[in-house]
């Protein structure tokens, strides 16, 4: 068949091709019931159109930033591999990309970081920072000058970001949780649980997830309070240390964040800790390797490339405003062990 034209749905609808451009191109000065009339054309037709011969007709180039974390931090790094991949794989396609790094632990610097931007430079922002006041001002302020903002890995659902761009976290916890309650299913005991900070959205959707499922299938279980190092891995051993002479019990780990390479060294130096349970998140190379030593009995995970690409491409349907495919967006969970290692 024969793709539908402008040409088409002008006839189809009764108006002019420069009513169909105007609606298309989203203006708003077009009469609403012409307007609509496009619109059920375009439905009727099955015309989707071709946003990049388009935009190659318009010369126009699309300006993307990817703001990260920064500081020693092994998935961040491997999400900075990607998008500079991804952004040499885009080159054709009219795409330019950047990567900026921000001190996520202080949303003040945060802020001061995204008022530098030259907004009038870019089209779209995925930003992988914790939620906090300043953070919503800052990105109101980005999306006032129409500059499109994705959460990217961790969700800001009260920041009116255009989308989230990430695997459910509150699944992954329960994923967490269900995975330990199958390794340790006829124990009882302690389970020790690690993150870098709980201002981070995932790691407090990680550990609701991991509560309700302990609770519910595996109450022998129970999860301690949650430690925060921080990036510090004198914090993190002093933390295990303690938690091998005050809990007896102690069964397991689950680290639900960045950090994973402080923890693994402290687990290490300490030979008592060596029957433990641990799971961890994200495969990076300190993971994948402690899966292949044995230090680490599964992982949680999202594929890094998917993330990114699928960022870019949501950030370019909404500059183009054409529909997102949520199936070819949906990040999956993962879930990796030594065997399975790829």
């Amino acid at each position: 068949m024969v793709k539908p034209t402008v040409h088409d749905i002008a006839r189809e609808a009764g108006v002019s091709l420069s009513t169909v451009d105007r609606v298309l191109n989203g203006r708003t000065d077009v009469r609403p019931k012409n307007a609509e009339r496009v619109r059920a054309a375009v439905e009727k037709l099955g015309y989707v159109r071709d946003t990049y011969a388009a935009n190659l007709a318009k010369q126009r180039r699309y300006r993307f930033l990817f703001v990260l974390p920064e500081g020693p931090n092994h998935f961040v790094e491997t999400i900075a591999a990607a998008v500079h991949e991804a952004a040499s794989a885009q080159v054709a396609d009219r795409v330019d990309v950047e990567v900026m790094f921000v001190n996520a632990a202080d949303p003040h610097a945060v802020v001061e970081r995204l008022k530098q931007l030259n907004l009038a430079t870019l089209d779209g922002v995925a930003i992988m920072v914790p939620e906090t006041p300043q953070v919503r001002d800052a990105i109101a302020h980005i999306k006032s000058a129409g500059v499109y903002v994705v959460a990217f890995v961790s969700d800001l659902p009260n920041s009116k970001c255009d989308h989230f761009v990430g695997i459910d976290n509150f699944s992954a916890g329960k994923t967490a949780g269900a995975l330990l309650g199958r390794f340790l299913r006829n124990e009882a005991g302690s389970i020790l649980v690690v993150t870098n900070s709980m201002v981070a959205r995932d790691s407090i959707e990680r550990r609701f997830g991991l509560d309700e499922v302990l609770s519910r299938d595996f109450p022998r279980l129970k999860a301690l309070p949650t430690v925060e190092f921080h990036d510090d891995p004198q914090r993190i051993r002093v933390t295990l240390d303690h938690a091998v002479a005050d809990q007896a019990d102690l069964k397991a780990i689950y680290s639900m964040g960045s950090g994973n390479a402080a923890m693994l060294d402290a687990l290490r130096e300490n030979a008592q800790l060596s029957h433990l349970i641990v799971v961890a998140h994200d495969l990076t190379a300190v993971t994948r390797q402690a899966l292949l030593d044995d230090e680490i009995d599964a992982v949680i995970a999202q594929n890094v490339g998917h993330l990114v690409r699928s960022a870019l491409r949501v950030l370019r349907a909404k500059c183009d405003k054409t529909l997102i495919f949520e199936a070819q967006e949906q990040i999956r969970i993962e879930i990796i062990v030594r065997e399975n290692l790829y």
